[in-house]
């Protein structure tokens, strides 16, 4: 059994080096972004076209109201659900995207960490009451930088949860990953990485935001909203998405939240790039998905995966 994976930090190409190494390899793609999971959250996640959509499968993406938290155990046990259900119909699973803690969930698996603890979690929440949330973050690469550098600066509920299991058994999040076990036992993974010069991406970053502003990122934000999703829901955030919120309440205007939204992307491809670095067997592709040299380079290593592993053989 075999499942391909494309990664990498945002504005790459995933999503088109995926659907070509689906269309030529018989295959289905799985999500694996955190955000695109939603439903109405369209515009802000890039979500693949309806063509694009309807020309392969692509699965885990639309399973969760935005209203909702939709968490990393959660994704782990539909998407090996999925990547299963793929490989019994005897096509090829492609996971594409770059949430690292989702592809981690699944492919190296979560360790089932302490119960929740009320009285330090509420320690916690009287920290960022006082101090901002930011001092979390903070407190937390100090204690565990590896989560500190994937774990946004004002993710409340995933810092409050980092620190809670580090306090809980003094021992980081990151230490406790040694005990996992992947989700989809049995599975060969190929895993594909792209990327890119920080100039050159930069400029797709802002490419692709102006490309958001034009197609009504934030009259999509309005709808949301105007349907009854709470401007506080986990959805919200997400980068762009909590942007366009803070724009909505006043925080600053539109071309500076143009610029942040640019600037936060930049420092999340940062955070990306340092958590694949992190991850064992993934081979590094130099380019943009959409690159006829990069799809060639990647067609070849996925041919070879195909025909070379064992059946039952697991590397990534």
């Amino acid at each position: 059994m075999r499942l391909v994976a494309v990664v990498g930090p945002t504005a790459t190409g995933k999503s088109a080096l995926a659907l070509a190494l689906a269309r030529a390899h018989d295959g289905e793609i799985v999500s694996c972004d955190s955000t695109a999971v939603y439903r109405g959250l369209d515009i802000g996640t890039d979500k693949p076209s309806a063509a694009d959509r309807a020309a392969v499968p692509h699965h885990l993406v639309d399973v969760a109201e935005p209203d909702e938290i939709y968490s990393a155990a959660r994704y782990a046990q539909a998407a090996a659900d999925a990547v299963r259900d793929i490989t019994r119909r005897g096509r090829l699973p492609v996971l594409a995207g770059g949430t690292g803690f989702y592809y981690r969930a699944l492919v190296r698996g979560l360790f089932p960490g302490p119960a929740r603890d009320d009285r330090l979690r509420a320690r916690l929440e009287r920290v960022a009451g006082r101090r901002g949330v930011e001092a979390l973050h903070r407190w937390l690469a100090r204690v565990d930088p590896d989560s500190a550098t994937r774990i946004l600066p004002r993710d409340r509920k995933r810092l409050v949860r980092a620190l809670e299991v580090y306090l809980a058994t003094g021992q980081p999040l990151t230490s406790h990953f040694e005990q996992t076990r992947s989700a989809i036992p049995g599975y060969a993974v190929r895993t594909l990485g792209l990327t890119l010069p920080r100039p050159d991406l930069r400029v797709r970053v802002a490419a692709r935001v102006d490309d958001q502003f034009r197609r009504g990122v934030v009259a999509e934000v309005e709808r949301l909203l105007a349907a009854g999703v709470p401007d506080t829901a986990h959805a919200f955030t997400g980068l762009v998405y909590r942007q366009i919120v803070e724009l909505r309440r006043g925080v600053r205007g539109l071309a500076e939240t143009r610029d942040r939204i640019v600037q936060e992307n930049m420092r999340y491809a940062r955070r990306q790039m340092a958590w694949f670095r992190k991850e064992p067997g993934v081979v590094w592709l130099e380019g943009a998905g959409e690159d006829a040299g990069v799809q060639q380079a990647a067609g070849k290593l996925v041919a070879r995966f195909l025909t070379a592993v064992p059946a039952g053989h697991v590397r990534s």
